[in-house]
Parts: structure tokens; sequence; C-alpha cells
């Protein structure tokens, strides 16, 4: 363990401080970063809304006094509250951006992986609604860098339709030159294909019922040049296998270059390639057949589609998956507009922070222990810099 007598977190306050404080002068009897700062470290150490993030607050109080400014001592709960309700989600995670960049850049050296995957996908917390008040469960689209672990951001939204205005505006937030952006079948639109060209990035979309013409054509094609085995199509083809959890699973990746006859493809800013994976499970002497069609600006390097399209599902297993089973997210009752969705940000980069975190016990351990134990948090919080 890292000893802690040369610490403190004047490199995390930083990040704070061109943060507008939205409380009246009155009002401001805490110091606005020091109660983000706080609220980021209980929701660490498993603070799950303002009335936990005080109680942690009051136990630590030692420690806080120790490493922040806290001229008037620990705030209350209506403190975390007012400042989370009152902050303007863009505002704040805005502050969260060279922090971010800081991270990505040191998972960057330390994996070696200089074309990460950023996997865009919804969520939706479901008991996050109100009827009283005609508040719909919050619905947010965010990015994820599989490989290194980050949530890189996110953006709400009213419903998960409302996915393809959302998509746009959260692709602005992040810097995507370099990497390969992958979405769903809802988001493969025409002009997000365009902004994620122009931003320097490729793309690998899926397709589904919802480009119809495209994805009939890309069906039929494919069914056509599989007769001879796609000898023509200059097809590649990479086949692994896992097994486990009383599973085994075959997946068969086929990519090939986008054929000139295709429909559309001169409205498919960068296409240069289709692919299709077909997964055969087979559980309990029982065999399901699943098969996913995709678009690609990659060109034909079937292994690099492969990692593209299990690197997306990392967005599930990795990120939701964990906020869903250790942050309990999808049982947050927390119902206020701007509340829940600051809380829904903190969840998700305390995440990426736990993630970054070199020790090999479980997210579910790693979080109790910033709990239990002030070094094991400074360690969390401050990363690499240690």
């Amino acid at each position: 363990m890292v000893k802690t007598h040369h610490i403190d977190l004047d490199e995390v306050v930083k990040y704070f401080q061109e943060l507008e404080d939205p409380r009246s002068e009155i009002s401001r009897k805490h110091p606005l970063v020091s109660v983000v700062v706080i609220a980021g470290m209980a929701v660490l150490a498993g603070a799950s809304g303002p009335t936990a993030i005080a109680k942690w607050a009051t136990i630590k109080a030692e420690f806080l006094l120790r490493v922040l400014e806290l001229p008037n001592g620990i705030p209350c709960k209506d403190v975390f509250r007012r400042v989370l309700m009152s902050l303007q989600p863009g505002a704040f995670q805005s502050c969260f951006v060279n922090w971010l960049h800081w991270l990505r850049a040191a998972a960057a050296e330390a994996t070696g992986i200089d074309q990460p995957v950023l996997a865009v996908d919804g969520k939706t917390l479901r008991r996050s609604h109100d009827r009283r008040q005609a508040l719909g469960a919050l619905h947010s689209v965010s990015i994820w860098a599989s490989e290194f672990g980050l949530s890189l951001g996110q953006v709400a939204c009213a419903e998960k339709s409302n996915e393809i205005t959302a998509i746009p505006e959260l692709l602005r937030l992040v810097d995507s030159k370099g990497a390969i952006i992958t979405i769903d079948a809802l988001g493969t639109q025409k002009a997000i294909a365009e902004q994620i060209v122009a931003g320097g990035a490729d793309y690998v979309l899926a397709l589904k019922g919802n480009q119809g013409t495209l994805h009939d054509a890309v069906i039929d094609y494919i069914e056509k040049e599989s007769r001879d085995d796609f000898v023509k199509a200059k097809a590649r083809r990479h086949i692994t296998e896992e097994t486990g959890h009383g599973r085994k699973e075959t997946r068969s990746y086929l990519q090939m270059p986008v054929p000139d006859t295709l429909r559309e493809l001169e409205l498919w800013k960068g296409l240069q390639s289709i692919g299709v994976v077909t997964s055969v499970c087979v559980r309990d002497g029982k065999e399901t057949i699943e098969t996913r069609y995709y678009i690609s600006s990659l060109p034909v390097r079937v292994k690099q589609f492969a990692h593209a399209v299990r690197s997306h599902w990392g967005i599930e297993n990795s990120c939701h998956w964990s906020l869903d089973v250790t942050y309990r997210e999808d049982e947050s009752r927390i119902r206020d507009m701007h509340l829940r969705e600051n809380f829904a940000w903190l969840n998700r980069f305390t995440l990426s922070l736990l993630k970054q975190h070199p020790g090999r016990d479980s997210l579910v351990m790693k979080r109790r222990s910033c709990g239990w134990n002030e070094e094991f948090l400074l360690e969390v919080v401050m990363g690499a810099r240690l």
C-alpha cells in the first residue's frame, strides 16, 4: 500500500476551479469545489444519494478536514442535494474533460493501444420516473472506451427513440480522432457516419430493419456471394470459440469490401466494408443461432473488425452491468432531473476510476475498500500519480 503522507488533492481540486457556483452568495458557506470532490469520493465509497454522501462525510470528517478546504466544517445533506440539483449537467460534466484526457492518455500508454474502440449505447434508469411530476425515467447515451475501461461522456435524452439526436451531441463532447466508433442499429444514420469520419475516426455500425433498403441489400449480397464461398467477394473469415458458464459459443466473423453495386453506397461517408457475425451458442444441449450485419469505414482486416464488434459489447458487460450490479443504479429513486443526471455521471466516472486501479479485487470489494480505507481511496482517486 502506498503511504499517503505526501499526498494531497490539489491535482483533483484544480479540475473544478472553473465550475460556476449556482448558489446565491449567502448560501456559499462551503466551497463548491470541496462539496463536489466530497460527493465524488463518497460515491466511490458506496454512497447512492445526498443523504449517504453526508453520512460518509461526517464519518470521515477528520480525513476530509485534513485534505480539503472546509472552513465551516462538513456540509450537511441539504448542501449536497442543493448543489447537485443546481449544477447544469453539461457544465458539471465539462469539468471532468481534462481529468479524462489525462486518464485516457495514461491508459493508452499503459496498454499500447493507439486506435481504441469507443462504444456508444443507451441505458435507462428504470425507477427514476416520477408520474406525479410527469417525469419519465432517465435515459442517457454514453460513450465507453472499451479497452481502457473509461466512460468518456454522457448525454441524457427523453427516451430511447431520441438517441438519434443525442448521439451527435455526445460525439461532439469527445475527441474521437483515430478511434473506432461502434453503435447499435438505432444510431446507424448517414449523418452520424459522416460526423464520425469528419472527426477523424472510423465506424462499425450495426444494421437492422430500421435501415430497410441497406439492410436488405447487404443480406442479399452476402447470400448471393455465399454460393461460391465468397471467392469473388474477396471475403476474410475469423472464427473464435469460448467456453464457460455452462455454454459453448462459436462466433464466425466475415468481412468483405463493399460492392460497387450496393444501393445507397454513395450516401454513406467513408463506407469501405460490410460484415456479418454468426454466433452459435450451445447451452444445456440447446443450440441458438444469431446473425448480425454491419457496415464499416474500416478496410478489410477481419481480426480488427472482430475486435471492434466484441469490444462494443463491453459497454453492456463492463459498464452497464457494473452500474446495475455494483452501483445498483437501476434501483435508484432519485427523481429530480438534474440531480439524477449528475449522479448518473458520478457513477460512470467513479466506475472509470475503479477500473483504472490495478488491484485484482472485484469492483464491489474495491468500492468497499474506498469506504473503509482512506489510503486506498486516495490511490483510486489519484490513479497513476501515486
